[in-house]
């Protein structure tokens, strides 16, 4: 899928290196997908997996040794988003900072539009 600025979604640095890192104890072109889909406290959540092929309608991100996949359903919700990876006192986690987004859940991985 051609990226525009309607469908732009960005990786941070910090996601870019822990992407990375975890795809480095995979197989050989392992990609990691994120993707929305129904559930959590908040109506969305977000889900990863790490994957060993794309789809045809896939976006995809890619960084040296951090390949992201994001499916044309998912874009829709997660259009403008910045994915990142946060370490703190709480613990280390995959956080995506959404402007579609209303309303989320304290932990980051649900959310509502």
């Amino acid at each position: 899928m051609t990226e525009t600025l309607e469908n732009r979604v960005t990786v941070s640095a910090r996601a870019a290196k822990r992407i990375a890192s975890i795809l480095s104890n995979e197989p050989a072109g392992s990609m990691l997908r994120v993707s929305v889909e129904g559930g959590g406290c908040s109506g969305l959540q977000y889900k990863y997996d790490v994957v060993g092929d794309s789809e045809d309608d896939d976006f995809v991100i890619e960084n040296p040794g951090a390949t992201v996949l994001i499916d044309a359903i998912s874009l829709q919700y997660m259009s403008g988003s910045e994915i990142d990876f946060v370490d703190d006192l709480i613990g280390q986690s995959f956080q995506i900072n959404n402007p579609n987004a209303v309303a989320g859940c304290g932990c980051g991985t649900s959310f509502t539009i």
